[in-house]
């Protein structure tokens, strides 16, 4: 995983407990922030960047894009 994604995927998860969060919170918090970085991150991804990543960033389906890089953290160390 790039230094790019995981910050995506940081951020993807901060957005995550964010919004988890916004049944009880006062004040709501502030979305807008997460989607700029995210948006800023995704343009920083190389050309060579899986193809369905970068799909479901630009589609914004962001909990797809976090499973997915949760995946390919969790096969991290294996063998093929």
């Amino acid at each position: 995983m790039t230094e790019t994604e995981r910050a995506i995927l940081q951020t993807l998860l901060g957005l995550e407990s964010s919004v988890k969060s916004m049944a009880t919170a006062n004040p709501k918090p502030d979305l807008k922030p997460f989607f700029s970085r995210l948006d800023e991150l995704t343009a920083q991804l190389p050309k060579n960047t899986e193809p369905d990543l970068l799909h479901y960033l630009h589609k914004r389906s962001y909990e797809k894009a976090r499973m997915f890089l949760q995946g390919r953290e969790s096969e991290k160390g294996t063998c093929h």
